[in-house]
């Protein structure tokens, strides 16, 4: 039953998204910006279910098992003030600069920005590589889920397989349009089966006082989960606060600010978008912390799963299926607009730049399209592929990706508002943020709550530091862009 449950939802998924192709407009501005023309209600709901993958619902309720109530500040409370300031003084800014001048990936912007193709190979291939191991967290939730909610009786890589044939086929037939419908849809059930969760399971569990007073009670569960001294130190603390920087440089984040009708649209995404924050985070940390109770002492590769198994546990049958496909709906509605992002930055920023050799017709609008399509299927394969032999918390794998792309926020800042900044100085940022963010995680991977010196201080505001020193002082030293350049992109 549980199982027919999640497979009617995702053929509705399924459904929409080809029924979407009915509005297709055969090109590439269609198929990986919608045409710039999505409602204020349709940017919300794509700019949060995209950023809230399978890290917010898996992760967060795992990291809470093991952290307790402090997860909730580490990401939602930062990322319910930062991230809407982002969108609006970087992705308003963003969206202007892409009507003008066309773009359709973050790439182009940057490459005529500082007049450099090799700064635009580089990124691209920087971006891409930190985007992989974000695609990897949905997979696996996906595989996870599955699994556990049917007894085993899917295993991980059917469920992984699964997720990925549902999103490629409506990323590929309908692009961005069909993404934000289905996104759209997807959000709207993930946040309202969320909630549903929250209630159901607390109601099974006594009532949430009762649950909460059983955590504090238990011999096997640490009563201080509930406080935040002894599990998070302060610097730490403060230092997350780096992390929400990343929605700045999200390729898929990019894409979907650039599909706005005009700047007015992004009035209300802002507005609300702490509240949507508010409405996924704290059930699925509260859920993590009361998971102590009916699964205590689960191993690090387990934790991932506690969510899960509370549903299975409290809400079996037809609820439970339910419950798993709000599961899914968060996991696919950041899977799908990353992948075309993905498709949309090989197209624009390898193919149009490096492929059409000079004196060549352009590649067609419909030649655009199915190369886009082709790379998705590319990246997608090779992530699922990747998710069959990795085993690790979903949450420590998000960390390590917003790491990198947080690294990299001086840039869009300093293209967007200094016009001194130079080729050079980005080049040597970016160098700076591949050593360093190497350094850290090849040493420090498999140490569990690493910060820096053991001082609190997290790898992410080391990263932006040196990225931001190294831009400032290299571009203060070397030949900006030409005046054409600048006042191009410094008009008004």
């Amino acid at each position: 039953m549980i199982l027919a449950v999640i497979i009617i939802y995702l053929a509705l998924v399924l459904s929409l998204g080809i029924f979407s192709h009915r509005f297709f407009r055969n090109t590439g501005e269609d198929y990986f910006v919608a045409s710039r023309n999505i409602s204020w209600f349709m940017l919300l709901m794509s700019l949060f279910g995209t950023h809230m993958t399978a890290f917010s619902i898996l992760g967060a309720s795992g990291e809470a098992y093991r952290k307790g109530i402090g997860v909730f500040a580490l990401m939602a409370s930062s990322s319910a003030i930062i991230v809407p300031c982002v969108f609006l003084f970087v992705g308003t800014r963003l969206w202007k600069l892409g009507k003008k001048f066309g773009y359709m990936t973050q790439v182009q912007y940057f490459r005529e920005r500082w007049e450099s193709q090799s700064l635009g190979l580089l990124l691209f291939i920087v971006l891409v590589l930190l985007l992989i191991p974000y695609l990897l967290i949905g997979v696996m939730g996906g595989g996870d889920t599955l699994a556990k909610i049917t007894d085993n009786k899917i295993p991980k890589w059917l469920g992984g397989l699964l997720i990925c044939g549902v999103v490629l086929c409506y990323v590929t037939y309908s692009g961005m349009r069909g993404t934000a419908w289905v996104n759209t849809f997807q959000t709207l059930i993930f946040m309202g089966l969320g909630g549903v969760t929250f209630f159901v399971i607390m109601h099974r569990m006594g009532g949430l006082s009762t649950a909460l007073e059983n955590v504090t009670t238990s011999e096997n569960v640490a009563t201080s989960l509930l406080m935040q001294k002894g599990h998070i130190k302060p610097l730490q603390l403060l230092t997350y606060t780096c992390i929400p920087l990343s929605v700045g440089m999200f390729p898929h984040i990019f894409s979907h600010c650039l599909t706005a009708k005009d700047v007015s649209t992004f009035k209300y995404p802002i507005i609300f978008y702490p509240l949507c924050i508010a409405v996924v985070w704290v059930p699925s940390v509260l859920l993590g912390i009361v998971g102590n109770i009916d699964f205590p002492n689960l191993e690090r590769g387990e934790v991932n799963t506690v969510l899960i198994k509370m549903i299975h546990q409290h809400a079996p049958g037809v609820l439970a299926g339910l419950l798993g496909a709000g599961v899914f709906a968060a996991i696919m509605s950041s899977l799908d607009s990353q992948t075309l992002s993905i498709g949309s930055m090989f197209t624009n920023d390898i193919v149009r730049p490096y492929l059409n050799k000079k004196g060549q017709e352009q590649i067609s609008d419909k030649q655009h399209v199915w190369i886009g399509r082709l790379f998705v299927i590319c990246i997608l394969s090779i992530t699922y592929i990747i998710s069959l032999i990795a085993n690790t918390s979903i949450f420590k794998l998000g960390i390590w990706s917003f790491t990198g792309f947080s690294g990299l926020f001086p840039i869009v800042v300093a293209a967007l508002f200094w016009k001194g900044s130079t080729k050079a100085g980005v080049l040597g940022s970016i160098i700076s943020v591949i050593v360093l963010w190497l350094y850290f995680f090849i040493k420090h991977w498999n140490t569990a709550g690493y910060t820096v010196g053991e001082t609190g201080i997290m790898p992410v505001a080391v990263l932006i530091l040196v990225s931001s020193i190294t831009l400032i002082t290299v571009s203060l030293f070397t030949k900006p862009p030409t005046t054409e350049t600048i006042g191009k992109f410094f008009t008004d």
